[in-house]
Formats: C-alpha cells, sequence, structure tokens
C-alpha cells in the first residue's frame, strides 16, 4: 500500500531522481524549476494563491516502509491564460482535384492554434523504474487527480486535458521539431522547450499563421502524427477507457498527441462518494459483493500535509464507510473523519 500525499519542501532531492527519468515541461530536471513548482503546489494547497486558476496541485507517491518518494503526478488548473496561452496545431485534412489532370490528393495538414482560456491539464507523472507494475502506481498517480478535481469541483475547468508524449529519436530529440520547428525558430528541441517554460511569445511571433501541409514531412514523421510512444501506450487506454478522446490536436513541439474528455463525464468523477469513517474496520470476512476497491482520501486544513490518500478495499453502510485498520493509520485518520472516494476498478 502506497500513500499519495500533496509535495513538501523535503521531497525536492527525491523529485530531482524522478525529472532525470522525465524531463518535461510539467516536470523539469531543474533545481531552480522544481523549487518553484513546488512551493507553487504548497501555496495552492493552502489557498495562498488567490487566483483559483492559477493554482497547481503537485502530488507524490510515497513507499511507508522506508518513506521513499517513488511517483508524482500535477494537475494545472487552467492551461492556457492571455500571459500563457496554451499552444497546439490542429490536425484535419484537406482534398484537392485538378479536373484537367484527374488527380485527387488528401492531404493532412497542421494548423497553429492558441487558448487564452483553457482546460485543466494532468500531466508530470513518473514513476521510479523500480517501481513500475508493482501495485499500480502509476494509475494511482492518475486517479488521484481525478478524486481530487471531483473534491474541489469549482476550482477546476469544464474539460480536462492531458498532452501524451509522442515517440522520440534516442538521443531525444523529436522528429517532427527537426522537421518543422527548428526551421522556423532556429533552436534545438530542448532550447525551445526549455524557452517555453517561461515564455511563449517566440511561437507566436516566429510560427507560421497559415497552413502547412504534412506531405511535406516523410513519410516517417507523417505517419507519426497523433501517435503516441511506446511508454504512453498504457496510458493512453487507460484514458480512453474512463472517457478520452483524441482531440485532433497535437503539441507543436514534439508532435504528441491531446486527449481530453468534458470533467462531469469522466468515469472516476462521475462516481465521487464521500463517507464519515467508521469506527469499525474492515474485516477480511467481509462479503465480497460489499466490498469495492476505492482511491480514498482524507484533506485537512491545517498542518503539515493538507492531502492524503491509499487505494484500499471498502465496505459503504449508509453515510459510512468502513476501510482496513492499515488503510486508516496511512491515512492519519479517525473516527467520524469525512473521506472522499472515487471507485478504482
Amino acid at each position: 500500500m502506497y500513500l499519495i500525499r500533496d509535495v513538501q519542501k523535503s521531497d525536492l532531492p527525491a523529485l530531482k531522481k524522478l525529472a532525470h527519468e522525465l524531463d518535461t515541461v510539467n516536470l523539469p530536471n531543474d533545481e531552480k524549476e522544481l523549487t518553484s513548482i513546488i512551493e507553487k503546489s504548497a501555496r495552492s494547497f493552502d489557498g495562498r494563491i488567490r487566483e483559483v486558476f492559477d493554482r497547481e496541485y503537485l502530488f507524490v507517491m510515497e513507499d511507508p516502509r522506508n518513506e521513499k518518494v517513488v511517483g508524482s503526478s500535477l494537475i494545472i488548473a487552467q492551461h492556457g491564460t492571455r500571459d500563457a496561452p496554451h499552444i497546439f496545431f490542429d490536425v484535419y485534412e484537406k482534398e484537392h482535384y485538378s479536373h484537367s489532370v484527374d488527380k485527387h490528393f488528401r492531404h493532412r495538414v497542421l494548423s497553429i492554434g492558441y487558448n487564452f482560456d483553457g482546460p485543466t491539464e494532468i500531466g508530470g507523472l513518473v514513476v521510479d523504474p523500480a517501481f513500475r507494475g508493482q501495485g499500480k502506481p502509476g494509475k494511482q498517480l492518475s486517479y488521484v487527480r481525478f478524486l481530487y478535481v471531483a473534491m474541489h469541483r469549482a476550482r477546476f475547468r469544464d474539460r480536462i486535458l492531458v498532452e501524451l508524449l509522442p515517440r522520440l529519436e534516442e538521443d531525444g530529440r523529436s522528429p517532427l521539431w527537426e522537421a518543422l520547428g527548428r526551421k522556423f525558430t532556429g533552436l534545438s528541441y530542448q532550447e525551445a522547450d526549455r524557452l517555453s517554460r517561461e515564455n511563449k511569445e517566440f511561437i507566436q511571433q516566429l510560427f507560421p499563421p497559415g497552413e502547412i501541409y504534412a506531405t511535406i514531412f516523410s513519410q516517417k514523421i507523417q505517419d507519426a502524427i497523433g501517435e503516441v510512444g511506446p511508454e504512453s501506450v498504457g496510458a493512453k487506454t487507460m484514458l480512453t477507457t474512463i472517457g478520452f478522446r483524441y482531440d485532433e490536436r497535437i503539441d507543436p513541439f514534439d508532435g504528441g498527441p491531446h486527449y481530453s474528455a468534458p470533467t462531469e463525464l469522466i468515469d472516476p468523477i462521475r462516481g465521487f462518494r464521500r463517507a464519515r469513517l467508521s469506527a469499525q474496520r474492515l474485516q477480511t470476512d467481509a462479503l465480497a459483493d460489499e466490498v469495492q476497491d476505492r482511491l480514498i482520501a482524507v484533506e485537512r486544513t491545517q498542518g503539515r500535509n493538507r492531502f492524503r490518500g491509499v487505494w484500499t478495499k471498502c465496505v459503504f453502510r449508509d453515510a459510512e464507510v468502513q476501510i482496513p485498520k492499515e488503510a486508516a493509520e496511512m491515512l492519519e485518520a479517525g473516527d467520524g473523519d469525512r473521506l472522499h472516494t472515487i471507485p478504482f476498478d
């Protein structure tokens, strides 16, 4: 059983190791930027950031046997503002036909777009390689974001977006960026990625405003548009199972596909339920047809940890819920405490 909680300043060394595995905009392999992300998350959880949609929430997963941080995931309350728009390529097809030569072509087209009042984004999910596949840590870290959104629905937008990683070259280069972005910016993929974390103005000024026909690219690059990399296949399957769909949009840097869903229609959020912790702990002989697998959390308004969550079995009894003793101890929850739950099937 893992513990999922809000990130703390003391987690910086562990996050640096995780960021070395991923190194994306949402979890950069840079100590200064990680420190800033941790501080922003802490101020988001305790409400010090007044503008609700400026908040970001970083969760970490801890192995309670040794208090080692083994994974993380993030919620960006709103991705896309006037100061930092959400930027993407719309992907669609256009047909051309010439009667005189009797030639017909269907072309895939990219067109850059901007969103200044964007959706909520989930990202920054990474699991220590040594723990992958042990107790579904990735799924827990993914689902905890839906649990928190359900707990605080008014803080988040009516649509949730996830940008999946595409297939990259072994040296980390993006084939699409090499064929397109570098030609218009003069920057490497890594340089542009780092710059975009603080300033997206160069994209708006340097990228062409009109349509770009993907036909000019190699067949390899054309085939990769909208496809996920091997490390994202599992995430794609999980997301489509609970209601996410491909937006026919891709990231302008690496070509990774965008998937989204209406917040209220995402299955875990639809299954959200609150209950008070029963004084009776769940026993191993509970009736099988009553037992549910759920991600369960408790929230505090004061103290070091504002959020604690675990994946556990439970049984509802009207307005109360029974959970195992171990789960109650990890949550540091007492009898009568309000627990927040979503299904974890």
